[in-house]
């Protein structure tokens, strides 16, 4: 198992929102198929068949525990993953 694919797994148990480093959270939504955009602190990904945006601002080298879940329900919504990380 990858880093990416065990860090998929991290965010989905959901026990270690507040524990997800930025740049491993950045790139796993670039690995999932996510257009970056910034501006300012703010991260914005998009990608086509997705509705919502995902905007992601660091917190010191950490990701915003509410964020990550927001990214969660979005993989899980979408059913975006494993075939996707690899």
């Amino acid at each position: 198992m990858g880093k990416y694919e065990k860090l998929l797994q991290r965010i989905l148990t959901g026990t270690s929102d507040n524990n997800i480093k930025f740049d491993e959270l950045r790139q796993l939504l670039k690995k999932l198929g996510f257009e970056e955009r910034i501006k300012g602190d703010h991260y914005i990904f998009t990608k086509d068949n997705v509705e919502e945006i995902i905007n992601i601002q660091p917190k010191g080298s950490k990701a915003k525990g509410y964020q990550v879940r927001q990214v969660r329900n979005l993989i899980v919504k979408y059913g975006l993953g494993d075939s996707d990380v690899s």
